[in-house]
């Protein structure tokens, strides 16, 4: 297992960067942009970064699935087929970037977390008014296994933005409002995030004080957030939120390729 020893500085800084991710993740998806820059800031090595990561989020995730789930705003029978094709997804994901040089990772990650800024800062989406699912049909099925397995995967190899994209697609592919959207994506975001946790644990890649510290944080984060996207929405926190990535992530781009 990868040892790493902390300085307080460092500790308090992770925590409130916990904290406010998981507001944000809650409200609009993509905690994962502030939660990997902040590891890999205080000198957390990729791996140990994705899988630490992993397990403070997997706090998040499930606190947010859970309220959203008790709110009537998820549906797991209509949608089992996103979560074992997410669960495959995730599996072959992870293991792939276990593989991945260290090296690599480290001119990787920046610049995932920048274009999926900038992603999220352009991408537009109609607000729509619509609480109802669509018809089960074949279609259905299928594009829910391809949108899961696609996900799924992208969540086990690095995992930034996750949330967003599937709040994103949720709303694009099925015509739902943003709750019914964002429902859906924490219980997809848990599921790959607890899946790609259990295996990151298997390969020794995991720091359980960092990410048990982050994980109380974004618990609490996630409880204030989910409570407050479903009576205000999520439109308030959007733009302080990718400013604060792409401050980010240009500053971990710069370290890793011209530093």
């Amino acid at each position: 297992m990868t040892e790493f020893v902390l300085d307080p500085n460092s500790w308090m800084l992770l925590a409130l960067v916990g904290l406010f991710a998981g507001f944000i993740d809650a409200v609009v998806g993509g905690g994962g942009m502030l939660t990997v820059p902040a590891l890999l800031s205080v000198g957390l090595p990729p791996h140990l970064t994705l899988g630490t990561n992993k397990l403070s989020a997997s706090f998040a995730s499930g606190t947010a699935a859970y309220t959203y789930f008790r709110k009537n705003l998820f549906d797991p029978i209509f949608w089992k087929h996103c979560f074992y094709s997410t669960f495959i997804g995730a599996v072959c994901g992870t293991v792939l970037v276990n593989f991945i040089s260290t090296e690599f990772l480290n001119k990787f990650l920046p610049l995932i977390i920048l274009g999926v800024a900038l992603y999220t800062l352009f991408s537009r989406v109609k607000e729509i008014d619509n609480k109802q699912l669509p018809e089960n049909t074949l279609k259905l099925r299928i594009t829910q296994r391809l949108q899961g397995f696609t996900l799924g995967f992208y969540d086990g190899v690095s995992g930034p933005g996750t949330g967003a994209f599937w709040v994103i697609s949720n709303m694009r592919l099925y015509r739902l409002n943003i709750l019914l959207s964002s429902g859906i994506a924490k219980a997809m975001n848990f599921t790959s995030n607890l899946v790609a946790l259990i295996i990151f644990i298997a390969f020794g890649e995991v720091n359980w004080f960092i990410g048990l510290t982050m994980g109380a944080c974004l618990m609490l984060g996630a409880f204030i957030g989910a409570h407050s996207a479903i009576h205000f929405g999520a439109k308030f926190i959007r733009p302080l939120f990718i400013m604060v990535v792409l401050i980010m992530a240009i500053n971990l781009g710069y370290n890793a390729w011209f530093s």
